[in-house]
C-alpha cells in the first residue's frame, strides 16, 4: 500500500495486539465509572450494553457511507481504497482485517471526545466512559468476527446467514450486505440478501478464506 516500508508496516497488525490495547481500556473505563464516577452497576451496565448496540449500527452506518463511499476524485479514490478498497481486492490478507494501532487510536479517541461533547449536552458525562467501553468492545467484537468469517466455517448452523451475507457482499454486490457482527440493520433497511434465492459459490467463497492449506500461502496476495 506504502512504498516506505515503515508506512507499510503501520498498516499491518495482529488481533491479540488490539485486544491487549483496548481491553485493558475497557476495564478501567468501567472501573471509572462506577468506582470514580459513582455511577452505579445498575447506569455503567445499561450504558455498556448500550455502547455495544450503538457499535452496531455505527459499524453499518460507516461501511456503507464511508467504506463503500462513491469517491470521484482522485485523492477520495485513494482514501478509500486505503481505509476499505484495499480489503476487497485482497480479502485473504489476515494483516489488515484489524484496524492498526496508530490509526485505531486516532480514531477512538476522537469519537470519544464526540460521545462526550454530545453527552456533556445532556448532563451525562458520567455515562460516557462505560458506554464508550461497551462501544470499543462492540468493535472488537465486529473486527473479530470479520477476521473468523475470512479464516474459518460458522460454527454454528444458526451463524450462516452472518457468514454467507459478508461472503455475498464480496463476490454479488457490494451494495448489500454491509452488517458484518449483525444481520439487523442490513435486515431493518433492506440491505440483507435473500440467502433463499441466492446459491452459494463455494469456489468464490474459498478465495475469500485464509486459511486453506497447511503451508500457509493461503493468506498471501
Amino acid at each position: 500500500m506504502f512504498r516506505n516500508g515503515f508506512l507499510e508496516q503501520l498498516t499491518k497488525t495482529h488481533p491479540l495486539v488490539i485486544w491487549g490495547m483496548y481491553l485493558p481500556l475497557i476495564a478501567y473505563s468501567l472501573y471509572f465509572s462506577i468506582v470514580l464516577r459513582q455511577l452505579g452497576a445498575g447506569n455503567t451496565l445499561l450504558s455498556f450494553f448500550s455502547g455495544i448496540f450503538f457499535w452496531s449500527f455505527f459499524e453499518y452506518m460507516i461501511h456503507r457511507f464511508a467504506f463503500h463511499f462513491g469517491a470521484t476524485s482522485v485523492r477520495a479514490v485513494k482514501f478509500v481504497y486505503l481505509i476499505h478498497g484495499n480489503h476487497h481486492e485482497y480479502p485473504r490478507d489476515r494483516q489488515r482485517l484489524f484496524m492498526p494501532p496508530v490509526p485505531s487510536l486516532i480514531i477512538a479517541s476522537t469519537l470519544f471526545m464526540l460521545q462526550y461533547a454530545v453527552a456533556s449536552l445532556f448532563g451525562l458525562q458520567a455515562m460516557v466512559f462505560s458506554f464508550f467501553s461497551g462501544f470499543m468492545l462492540g468493535y472488537l467484537i465486529y473486527a473479530s468476527m470479520h477476521y473468523a468469517i475470512h479464516a474459518w466455517p460458522p460454527p454454528f448452523k444458526w451463524m450462516k446467514p452472518l457468514w454467507r451475507n459478508h461472503h455475498l457482499h464480496h463476490y454479488k454486490e457490494e451494495e448489500m450486505g454491509f452488517g458484518v457482527s449483525s444481520t439487523l440493520w442490513d435486515r431493518l433497511f433492506g440491505t440483507m440478501f435473500d440467502l433463499k434465492k441466492e446459491k452459494e459459490d463455494k469456489e468464490k467463497v474459498q478465495q475469500l478464506m485464509f486459511q486453506r492449506s497447511a503451508s500457509g500461502q493461503s493468506g498471501n496476495r
